[in-house]
């Protein structure tokens, strides 16, 4: 019973490590960076929220294409050749939309670390 509770807690471990180690590949910045990086209009800004999330708040200059819909919405809303900067509330759905955006062959990707909470 002992080493099923040992695999048990390696699995969990595992999984929790995952969901916070940056995705290979995928530049994380600051919200006191993302103010300059909104002044270059060749990117593309991403909000991952929620529809009703991004009504109630958020960036100028930022188009709301929700995190459950990024892998069907992406290649006929972006460019795969032009930077997305992916944003959501807290950094964690954005940095799970990063690695969708990686996999569909997006190689300019940078997740806004803390999100809309971080933001000022």
């Amino acid at each position: 019973m002992d080493y099923v509770n040992y695999v048990i807690f390696a699995l969990i471990l595992i999984f929790i490590v995952q969901r916070f180690i940056p995705v290979k590949g995928v530049k994380n910045i600051s919200t006191a960076e993302l103010k300059t990086e909104l002044k270059d209009k060749s990117k593309q800004f991403v909000d991952v929220r929620t529809t009703g999330e991004f009504k109630g708040n958020h960036i100028q200059g930022f188009k709301n294409i929700p995190l459950h819909t990024i892998g069907q919405k992406a290649a006929k809303e972006l460019s795969v050749d032009k930077e997305v900067i992916v944003i959501c509330q807290s950094g964690m759905r954005s940095q799970k939309a990063a690695k969708t955006l990686k996999k569909l062959g997006f190689s300019h990707v940078t997740n806004v670390k803390g999100g809309m909470s971080a933001w000022r």
